[in-house]
């Protein structure tokens, strides 16, 4: 039981903790947006759910580096080569969003929001070694 709340305390950093309370907004933000898009608007659903990657991905950006990574970058090529690394790793994980949110909602006909909510557990936690050992890597 010791060794099980060791691992818990070691797991449980401050920084995991702000990704994960950042991680549940960031993906309010995707979740909002691609629904207000896809049922206000009426937009088709694979075009509203990119919209809400897109904007969430700019948000996440903003808070991942601030209160979460707490990059390091003090120059404008260190913000510009770290905003670069950021916008890569996302793009990555937005193509394996997109790809898997189009199999399940497109393909496997499961619910938009049962889709996108499943997919995106996927992206949170690849996100998160790419930003830590990326994106954000202090030297």
């Amino acid at each position: 039981m010791e060794s099980l709340i060791n691992l818990i305390k070691k797991l449980l950093t401050k920084e995991v903790i702000f990704y994960l309370i950042f991680g549940v907004l960031t993906t309010l933000v995707n979740i909002v947006v691609s629904m207000l898009f896809e049922h206000f608007l009426h937009m088709e659903g694979n075009l509203a759910s990119t919209i809400g990657i897109i904007f969430s991905i700019i948000f996440a950006y903003f808070t991942n580096r601030k209160w979460v990574f707490n990059s390091n970058a003090n120059t404008i090529k260190d913000y510009f080569i770290e905003f670069c690394k950021f916008i890569l790793g996302r793009s990555v994980t937005m193509l394996i969003e997109i790809g898997g949110f189009f199999l399940l909602y497109t393909i496997f006909s499961i619910p938009f929001l049962i889709s996108k909510c499943s997919i995106t557990i996927l992206v949170i936690i690849l996100n998160f070694f790419i930003s830590k050992f990326f994106a954000f890597k202090n030297s």
